[in-house]
């Protein structure tokens, strides 16, 4: 039996998650605050200012949330995890379980993350359910559609595109025609995950330089290319990992491959369970 934990990405937060946690771990959440500059409970539990879902706050909540999570199951319940993975966003916390860096450079590293994403505006994207990835982009073909990016492959019935938001919107509903079973408009400010984040990838790129990785003690699975991390590959992955697609269906399928039977999502939400179920 081997044992995959699964940490989530941005649409998986929520008012109220975190509650026990920041408690449990006030050395943790005084150094996050301070890195911040805000209370991260404050923001998690009560949302002041609105402000939890919009992605330069998003990204650093989810990250310390996951990795608190991480942190309490595995005291709890004395797990290791055989491989760890994360979707988008939850990569950095499956790096982090892995030992590629310590809670702050982490914390760090998804802040200027989150910053560099938020600023790139004039993007969006849709869920497209009912098709595989595939089937996306022969639609998207057929529809003329060369300006939109295929962004993550998340299970056989669930499929995101990204683009400029006019495009976006001009051919998204569009998809119904092409046997989609129901197309949503996600609430979203960026074309993430295609290739009008490149220039924030190209930033990202600059900033890293300053980090140094550890080896890392457990496989970690990467997002832009569904193969296993390496201690060389960290950087470059990560910076690949802003304007490429996700690719969660072959991560999924490749670790069963590999004997892995049971997946734990670690941190708020079951969006992750909910795909592993539909990934055969």
């Amino acid at each position: 039996m081997k044992t995959v934990f699964m940490f989530p990405g941005q649409g998986s937060q929520a008012l109220g998650m975190g509650a026990g946690l920041f408690e449990r771990y006030p050395d943790l959440v005084a150094e996050a605050d301070a890195l911040l500059g805000y209370s991260i409970r404050e923001l998690c539990l009560e949302n002041p200012d609105g402000t939890l879902n919009s992605t330069d706050y998003t990204q650093p909540a989810l990250y310390i949330v996951d990795v608190l999570s991480f942190l309490a199951k595995v005291e709890d319940e004395d797990i290791t995890p055989d491989f760890v993975i994360g979707h988008s966003l939850g990569e950095y916390v499956a790096l982090y379980a892995a030992g590629a860096f310590d809670f702050a450079a982490g914390l760090k590293l998804v802040q200027k993350r989150g910053a560099l994403m938020s600023a790139a505006t004039g993007g969006g994207m849709a869920a497209i359910l009912g098709m595989d990835g595939d089937a996306v982009a022969a639609a998207l073909a057929e529809l003329g559609a060369d300006t939109v990016d295929v962004a993550n492959f998340n299970s056989p019935n669930q499929t995101v595109i990204s683009g400029l938001k006019d495009d976006i919107e001009t051919f998204a509903p569009k998809m119904k025609e092409k046997g989609a079973k129901r197309v949503v408009i996600l609430r979203v400010s960026g074309a993430f995950h295609s290739r009008y984040m490149k220039p924030a990838a190209d930033e990202f790129k600059a900033f890293l330089a300053g980090f140094s990785f550890g080896s890392l003690k457990v496989p970690c699975i990467a997002n832009c290319s569904a193969e296993p991390y390496t201690d060389e590959s960290i950087a470059s992955n990560l910076v690949s990992q802003i304007y490429s697609s996700v690719r969660w269906i072959e991560t999924v399928r490749g670790l069963r491959e590999k004997g892995a039977d049971t997946f734990v999502e670690v941190g708020p939400g079951t969006v992750l369970s909910g795909l592993a179920r539909q990934i055969q």
